[in-house]
């Protein structure tokens, strides 16, 4: 009876198994492509982007005119009285005048100081920058991205390592079972067996549990956008990199950090010009057409009803000679910005050659411990299929095959974590060169 449970739970593993294989793999182009369409903080970055490019419109330069529409409309009523030139006197009673007026204004700065077109160049870099805080959060997106996609694969593999070693733990117990239903040996071994068997399928639930979280972890980076199970692909090519001092020239040149500080250092340049320009007088035009009616039927009103029309314009000049100091205050303010700017610059180069520096060792060391353990591997490989060998034939007790059996299985989960530890290392020293969204996934 127990043999015949055994070989129904094998059986089970079995089906198992091969629906963990019919699910739909995603792969790291995929993943990569679904993150940048459906990942929150991308589409926020996007719509940042977007409002940048808004605001360098022409429309929000300052270079156009505005016009203005004004209109109005007034009605009074009043008793009044006069006295004309041969001594008569009028009397009106309620007397109504009206009063309509409308205009067009167009009002235009010829000349500000050259201030509205710092702005307006201070309004470009600003978007660039915006476009390189867009990227940055790309690059951080994609390396999140593969460490949770590279920890789903290092866990499904650790998965079917362990499912692997339940099914030899199975064997083993079946075994077991024969030999003391023949009187070949004892009831401990059944025991033995059954202990194993039960340590090995919570290892395996565990794993599984610690495998569907970092999948639903991976669907939120994804912006929730895979409905369906999933499995990854668990294949890993590493790329060809440059020389280190090629590498750590392009890191100068295109690390996204130290790109936004150049071009914070550009803005706070632009800034310094804008503050200046305060100096310098403001000269404008001013143009209006009008139109203006008014009525009054008071008998004594000199005209009953008038009507005007006409174009207005004219040139103004202001020149704020001297505003309390606030505009040198604002210059120097601008300088010790741009000042602060360049320190900033001088002490990032600093740690970007230490963080560089250290990714690329870590990379080197990571990469060399993979190549190690995959060579331990077929050791640990060799090892447990002479020590299954011996147990078969009675050589070796069930403590003995259960230390080789799990020396396999730490070999092949430690090879498991070197292999996307290595990987992901490659991948932080990328990001720090900015190549990380110039490979293949």
């Amino acid at each position: 009876m127990k043999s015949m449970k055994i070989k129904l739970f094998l059986i089970s593993v079995g089906l198992g198994l091969q629906s963990l294989v019919a699910q739909e793999v995603l792969s790291p182009d995929q993943a990569v492509s679904l993150a940048l369409e459906h990942n929150y903080g991308i589409k926020i970055a996007n719509n940042t982007v977007e409002v940048a490019k808004n605001n360098t419109s022409i429309l929000n330069s300052g270079y156009l005119p505005t016009v203005t529409g004004n209109a109005g409309a007034s009605i009074n009523k009043q008793n009044s009285e006069g006295q004309l030139a041969n001594g008569e006197t009028r009397v009106a009673n309620g007397a109504e005048t009206r009063n309509y007026n409308a205009s067009i204004n167009l009002n235009y700065t010829l000349f500000d100081g050259l201030g509205r077109e710092y702005n307006y160049k201070q309004l470009k870099e600003t978007q660039q920058l915006t476009e390189l805080q867009a990227r940055e959060t790309i690059e951080n997106t994609v390396l999140q991205l593969f460490t949770v996609y590279y920890s789903v694969a290092e866990l499904n593999e650790n998965t079917q390592a362990i499912l692997q070693t339940l099914e030899i733990s199975k064997e083993r117990l079946v075994r077991a079972q024969y030999q003391f239903d023949y009187g070949q040996d004892t009831k401990l071994g059944v025991l033995n067996a059954e202990v194993d068997v039960n340590n090995d399928s919570i290892n395996l639930m565990n794993s599984k549990q610690q495998l569907q979280n970092f999948k639903r972890d991976l669907n939120l980076v994804l912006g929730n956008s895979l409905t369906d199970d999933f499995n990854v692909d668990t294949t890993i090519d590493f790329n060809e990199l440059i020389d280190k001092a090629t590498l750590f020239d392009r890191a100068k040149q295109y690390n996204a950090s130290l790109m936004q500080i150049n071009k914070n250092i550009e803005i706070n340049s632009l800034i310094v010009k804008l503050e200046k320009s305060a100096y310098l007088p403001i000269i404008g035009l001013t143009g209006s057409y009008g139109w203006n009616e008014t009525s009054n039927n008071s008998p004594l009103a000199f005209a009953l009803q008038n009507t005007s029309t006409g174009v207005s314009g004219g040139v103004s000049l202001t020149w704020n000679l001297f505003d309390g100091g606030t505009t040198i205050t604002r210059v120097k303010n601008a300088k010790l910005n741009l000042e602060t700017q360049n320190i900033q610059k001088e002490e990032y180069l600093v740690t970007l050659e230490r963080d560089f520096n250290n990714a690329w060792d870590d990379y080197q060391n990571k990469l060399n411990i993979f190549k190690l353990q995959e060579a331990n591997i077929k050791t640990s490989q060799n090892n447990f299929d002479r020590t299954e060998e011996k147990f078969k034939l009675g050589q070796l007790n069930s403590i003995e095959f259960r230390q080789a059996q799990i020396n396999l299985l730490n070999a092949e989960l430690t090879r498991n974590q070197a292999k996307y530890a290595a990987k992901i290392a490659e991948l932080e020293l990328l990001k720090i060169s900015g190549e990380i969204l110039n490979i293949s996934f």
